[in-house]
């Protein structure tokens, strides 16, 4: 699988540690940055990650930042995009399953990497059951549409 990866300063250390392990798994990641721990603004980089799945360029994404969820507002900004953020494995499970998400964004200052592992792994590995749960995803794409 085809995965982008992004975060900002406070999640430069967790999204190192989840891109070796995709790497490990035989995934092909994309690092849009940032490259270091030196402060940055996490809207860039989840713009990035955000615009490389909605392109279809990547099959999923995956986010850090402190909470994650300052850098997921910034994904979701994208058609097609379902950015969700995660903290625990059934939340990851059930947003893949029910809602066809495809962005995962962490907080590093909320899980630890064992944890976010374990997260994006279910996040991965969880696919769409689709049936009832299009019809709402449908749903929800025309109040976007609407409301654009």
């Amino acid at each position: 699988m085809k995965i982008a990866f992004g975060c900002d300063h406070k999640g430069f250390i967790l999204k190192k540690a989840l891109i070796d392990r995709m790497t490990q798994l035989g995934h092909e990641v994309i690092d849009c940055g940032t490259c270091s721990e030196e402060s940055t603004h996490y809207p860039i980089y989840g713009e990035k990650v955000g615009a490389l799945v909605s392109s279809g360029e990547c099959e999923r994404g995956v986010l850090v930042c402190g909470t994650g969820y300052g850098i997921s507002l910034a994904a979701n900004q994208f058609k097609g995009v379902r950015a969700v953020n995660c903290s625990d494995v059934y939340t990851a499970t059930l947003t893949r399953s029910h809602n066809n998400a495809n962005v995962l964004s962490v907080g590093a200052m909320v899980v630890g990497e064992g944890l976010a592992l374990l997260i994006l792994e279910a996040f991965l590995n969880t696919p769409f059951d689709g049936g009832r749960h299009q019809a709402r995803l449908d749903m929800v794409r025309e109040i976007r549409e609407k409301n654009a």
